[in-house]
């Protein structure tokens, strides 16, 4: 016995154009019927978050899925799966396309080699699922940017829910961004987590979707752009502080990056962000706040 609700609809081409289109949402419970073999064109996230049952991939290897988890049914791969048979599982589903799915899996939110993602906590999932269920109501004019939106809203809540993330966000990332302004090596980063440079190359790029290298320049351009947005701090020194002893050398990587110069970013900042400049050094754990604009 089963129970189970789903709809479908066709997005038009210009939709499709908003990066991220839904196809489908379904929501069931029970023993379900099993799935596949099969093989589909475009991905659809399965959030199951109670009971439990087997998934089998193109390798043929059957893996055990216990709730919460995710599996990751991605185009042109084939896949077999099934609740079991004696307590069955809760699921809620999303079928999805678009041209923004490559960007997503490059970043590590959409993963093909790992169909089966243990989390800690299926229901922030489940509560975007539930918003593109309501949405997906008859006669909604707004159905289409709801629903898309929606799947944006589902990657991101995937991504933290992942149970080899803590509550605190990737351990091997948060140790790179506190270590991230100190002269280090790729592989001395590495070697502090008993890791050798291809094992955090992996690691990271699984977590953020990019190199080691990027990583600690994203967190170092980041704090640059506090500084220089929130103290009178020379553009020398704030090299220096996130890491760059040369001033040319930060000045030239952070125009590249940026797409303005460490000076003219300031400018800008100075312009637009009310309150004028501190003399302190913002702690970033402890942002400061910006008074509210007088009329």
């Amino acid at each position: 016995m089963y129970h189970t609700w789903m709809r479908y609809f066709t997005p038009s081409p210009v939709h499709h154009r908003l990066g991220l289109v839904c196809l489908g949402v379904g929501l069931q419970h029970g023993v379900l019927p099993t799935v596949g073999p099969r093989t589909l064109d475009h991905h659809v996230a399965v959030v199951v978050s109670a009971g439990g049952g087997w998934y089998r991939g193109p390798d043929g290897r059957r893996t055990t899925v216990t709730a919460p988890a995710l599996l990751w049914l991605t185009p042109g791969t084939p896949h077999h799966y099934a609740a079991d048979p004696g307590t069955g599982w809760d699921e809620a589903f999303v079928d999805f396309t678009g041209p923004a799915t490559a960007t997503y899996t490059e970043l590590g939110y959409i993963e093909p080699d790992r169909p089966v993602v243990p989390l800690s906590d299926a229901a922030p999932a489940r509560a975007a699922i539930g918003r593109i269920a309501r949405a997906a109501r008859p006669g909604n004019p707004l159905l289409e940017v709801e629903t898309g939106a929606a799947v944006h809203e589902l990657l991101v809540a995937l991504r933290r829910a992942r149970a080899d993330t803590n509550a605190d966000g990737d351990p091997v990332l948060a140790a790179l961004a506190r270590d991230a302004f100190q002269p280090l090596s790729v592989a001395e980063h590495a070697a502090r987590h008993g890791m050798t440079p291809a094992e955090l190359r992996t690691a990271v790029r699984r977590a953020a979707g990019c190199s080691p290298k990027d990583y600690l320049l994203t967190v170092r351009l980041g704090r640059a752009k506090e500084l220089l947005a929130a103290t009178e701090l020379p553009v020398a020194a704030v090299a220096r502080r996130v890491g760059y002893d040369d001033p040319a050398y930060f000045s030239r990587l952070f125009t590249r990056r940026v797409g303005t110069a460490p000076i003219r970013f300031r400018e800008q900042q100075g312009r637009s962000v009310h309150g004028g400049w501190s003399n302190s050094v913002p702690d970033p754990e402890h942002p400061p706040t910006i008074p509210p604009r007088s009329v």
